[in-house]
């Protein structure tokens, strides 16, 4: 492969760092990193495209693959993952206590097709049996007038989606009690201050996370890296490539996080690294983060199935359509 001079957009997330200030190389490519917030690269990756090398979120480009108009390629490498139970904000008077008590209410969700919304549908159906059908969705920004759908959906008539418009957000409607509850990943103001209106449906949720991961073995994954597939098909060797630089970037940070977390002073100014660091390794394994096909089926699998249930992917694929096939069987650890 020559020498390629490839843009790459992502957020500065610890484990792309070193491929982001040069510490690990992709062979024979010179990386010009971008460096912005996830919702600033997807409102543009699944348009425009303009970046070599792209953070993708994980249901968009599942949606756009199904329907055969990415742009993009994805190689198994998981930059963004988080359990969700923590983006589930009610309003204290609303008399919702339950996530069951959800069904025929009123829920802000920042879009309905984005990979937080899937991850937040799939567990309330398989873990607490509610019909996520019954919801009445409304769309647009948590804290931030304006927000959009990014992609165009077609969703069927008995399924309530409807945009709030004009210059409210998801937080000043929970606010207002024009709606119930709201499923985001950013945290509405009003929690934030401490707003006694609003409160977490579930009070504990590191606990209701990890009885999650302990049942089902899920991390969910919400972000995946594309390459540009005009390039692939002009430098077939790339895939591999940056699937091998963007592990090794994950060693460093791994190694990174134990070095921190084990050290007689605290570099990052929280009290608890260390326990937090062993609870989760004991909980969750060594390597718990891992990148790679068979490393992540059962996650893959969800979200594939998800997307197809919830009226977004127009077929249900299988997890090696998602991938640039030469990099399916490559281990992620």
């Amino acid at each position: 492969m020559a020498n390629l001079n490839l843009s790459f957009g992502c957020w500065n997330y610890d484990r792309v760092r070193p491929i982001q200030d040069g510490r690990v190389r992709i062979d024979g490519v010179q990386i010009t990193p971008h460096v912005l917030y996830p919702t600033d690269i997807f409102a543009r990756a699944f348009t425009e495209a303009p970046f070599d090398i792209s953070e993708l979120s994980a249901s968009s480009y599942i949606l756009q693959l199904a329907q055969g108009e990415c742009a993009y390629q994805a190689i198994p490498v998981f930059v963004s993952r988080a359990f969700r139970h923590g983006g589930f904000y009610v309003r204290s008077d609303s008399g919702i206590e339950t996530p069951k008590d959800l069904e025929g209410r009123l829920v802000g969700v920042p879009e309905y097709q984005m990979t937080m919304a899937l991850w937040a549908r799939g567990l309330l159906q398989d873990e607490y049996g509610v019909d996520f059908r019954t919801l009445k969705y409304r769309t647009g920004g948590t804290n931030k007038a304006g927000r959009k759908e990014r992609l165009a959906l077609d969703l069927p008539d008995t399924l309530d989606v409807q945009p709030i418009g004009g210059d409210a957000t998801l937080n000043s409607l929970m606010l207002n009690g024009e709606i119930d509850a709201m499923i985001s990943p950013m945290t509405p103001g009003a929690y934030t201050e401490g707003d006694a209106r609003v409160r977490r449906l579930f009070p504990d949720t590191l606990a209701e996370e990890r009885k999650y991961f302990t049942k089902t073995g899920l991390f969910p994954i919400m972000h995946v890296i594309g390459i540009r597939k005009t390039l692939l098909a002009e430098n077939p060797e790339l895939a591999v490539q940056a699937f091998d630089a963007f592990v090794r970037a994950r060693r460093v940070a791994m190694d990174e996080m134990e070095t921190t977390a084990t050290a007689s002073a605290l570099r990052l100014h929280l009290p608890w690294v260390q326990a937090e660091w062993e609870t989760t390794r004991a909980l969750m394994g060594a390597e718990y983060w891992p990148y790679g096909v068979a490393e992540n089926s059962k996650d893959l699998d969800a979200m594939c199935r998800y997307s197809v249930e919830q009226y977004l992917a127009p077929r249900r694929l299988e997890i090696e359509e998602l991938f640039v096939p030469e990099t399916c069987g490559l281990a992620g650890v």
